[in-house]
Order: C-alpha cells, then structure tokens, then sequence
C-alpha cells in the first residue's frame, strides 16, 4: 500500500484496539525536533536546558519555576503552548480523544498545533485510502489553500507554497506558478494520479475544485471519514451543484468566510466574500440529532476571502453539529 504524509508522524504512534493513536515517546521526541520548537542560536542556557531534557524525557514534567526561567517572552509563550499540548494528550492517552478535548474545551492553541493534529488524525483514518482525490482533498482541512480562476474554474495550491515563491514573482505569483514558475507544479487529474503518493510531503499539486466533480466529492469523503473515526458518527455529506431552495434551518460554516456567508444568508444580505463549496450533510441514524432537527439536512458553507484564500477549519464539525449529546471522547 503506498505511503503518505510521511511528515504528520503517524509511523511513530501506535494503535490502542479502537484503533485511535497512543501518544509516544517517539512522537514527541519528533515535535521537539521541529524547527520552530528547536532553540535558536540566541536561546538562553534555561530554554537549551529544557529541551535537552525533554529531549531525554519527553514525558517529564515542568515546573513552573522552569517556564518562568525561560528569558524570552516569545520562547516562553511557545513552551507553555507545546507543554499544554503535550500534557492534554497525556492525560487523554490518545491523539483523537486529546485533540477532542482540545475542541471541546475552547483551548487556545496556534493554528499550527491544530493543524498538525488534524493531519496526523485524517492520516489515521485515511489508513489504505487509495483514491488521491480524496487525500489532496483532505488537505483542505490542515492547509491553507490559495485559490486562482484558471480557464473559468477555481484552482487550489497550498498557500505556504505560493507564499515562499511571492518575494520571487511580481503580478500574480500564483499565475506564474501556473505558468511554468515552478517545476512539479501540476493540477491533479488527467492520468497524473499516481504521482500524488511521491510528492504528497511536498503539496505541490494543484486542485482543481471548481471544475472538477471529483475535488468536492473527495472533500466529502474526507469529512464523513473524520467525523467516523472521532465521534463514530456515520453521516452521508453531497457536494451541491446548486444553492436553489437551500433551507438553512441548520448550517455550518467550515471556516470563518464560509459563516459569515452563512449568516448573511440567513439574514437575507447579500455576501460579502465567494460561496465555493456548498455541502449537504444527513445523518444515518436521525436519533443521533437533536429532537427538534431530526431527519434535517445539515449544510455545510465553504467560503473564499477576498485575498483568496481558503483556510478550513474542521473543528467546527465537531462544535457546530446539532448533535442529540454532546460528543464523547
């Protein structure tokens, strides 16, 4: 079976018999390796000191007095963030059931914390995926997109990407890219599948979302799975052509543009930002529903800023659906 997302870690975690992912030694040692955790030149002897040894002990805990001895405010800010994370995991056992917590809870972490955790969950649940439309779909959920309008159809590229070539391209860096400004960049589809598992690290493979049926139902499928594998709920999620007679008694945005449609919508006004993905969600089993919704499509909204951009945000899956009972982690 072929590999991917080789970076979220997930061959450093183990599987408990429900199949969600222990928390390791290995894993951990893997975060505190990451550039932006790893002291830089400059560091006091306090913050060196107390990578090296979690370095040694991943799971060894630290003391306030430690935290306080960290000289730069920033660093310290960074430590309390990444111990946070760590000890909730801990305490939880598992990846999923941590990453749970987290959401539910309204723990403030960096984007990028949350992120990585979502990767390394959808790379779980993916586990023997071997539809590329779905897994270059499900990044959506851990990486910020940019989008372009090629040909009349939206185009999504990793926004980091694009974002490391814009001090090197003048009008329209993404176009450039297009254009040939850099090598590898290609729009997933057209026989090039089998290319996405060598480079899938990379992100360098363009969706082509609005022109291509296939990029929105493997968002879909992307998000019944997670949903799955965390709540164990079992959903059936439609990409829609279409907006006609759309009753949005019940919505979700799945990201801050994408609710803000939302409630324009249901307030009669006109958006402010571009509508690009529009999803019905129904559930299998309406008991699983508030009472008052049961049998009700849920819609999801997907939005794009006027910069551009796309930038998911799963969690609200899991805050925002009119669930019977809060969810169990």
């Amino acid at each position: 079976m072929p590999e991917f997302w080789v970076a979220s870690g997930h061959h450093l975690t183990r599987l408990d018999a429900a199949g969600r992912m222990l928390v390791t030694d290995e894993l951990l040692r893997a975060w505190l390796a990451r550039p932006e955790v790893l002291p830089p030149p400059d560091a006091c002897a306090a913050e060196r000191a107390l990578h090296q040894r979690l370095m040694a002990d991943p799971r060894r805990p630290v003391s306030e007095p430690e935290k306080a001895a960290l000289q730069d405010p920033d660093a310290r800010e960074n430590w309390h963030f990444l111990l946070s994370l760590r000890d909730v995991l801990l305490a939880e056992g598992t990846i999923e059931a941590g990453y749970l917590r987290i959401i539910q809870t309204g723990m403030r972490l960096p984007v990028v914390f949350l992120n990585q955790l979502v990767q390394l969950i959808l790379r779980n649940a993916l586990e023997g995926c071997q539809e590329v439309a779905v897994l270059r779909a499900a990044e959506l959920m851990f990486r910020p997109q940019r989008g372009h309008v090629k040909e009349g159809a939206l185009h999504l590229a990793d926004e980091e990407l694009v974002q490391a070539h814009e001090a090197e391209m003048h009008a329209s860096p993404l176009t450039a890219m297009f254009s040939g400004g850099i090598g590898g960049l290609d729009v997933l589809g057209s026989g090039n599948e089998w290319t996405y598992w060598s480079r899938s690290d990379a992100h360098v493979m363009v969706l082509n979302f609005g022109g291509d049926g296939a990029a929105r139902a493997g968002l879909a499928r992307a998000m019944e799975v997670f949903l799955r594998h965390l709540l164990r709920l079992e959903v059936t999620i439609e990409p829609m052509l279409r907006a006609d007679e759309v009753d949005l008694r019940w919505f979700v945005g799945l990201d801050q543009t994408g609710t803000a449609i939302g409630n324009a919508l249901w307030h009669g006004q006109e958006p402010a930002d571009t509508l690009i993905g529009l999803f019905r969600l129904q559930f299998a089993d309406p008991a699983r529903m508030r009472p008052d919704l049961a049998g009700q499509p849920v819609w999801l909204i997907l939005g794009m800023g006027k910069d551009m951009g796309v930038r998911m945000k799963p969690q609200n899956l899991i805050t925002g659906l009119p669930l019977a009972e809060p969810p169990r982690h």
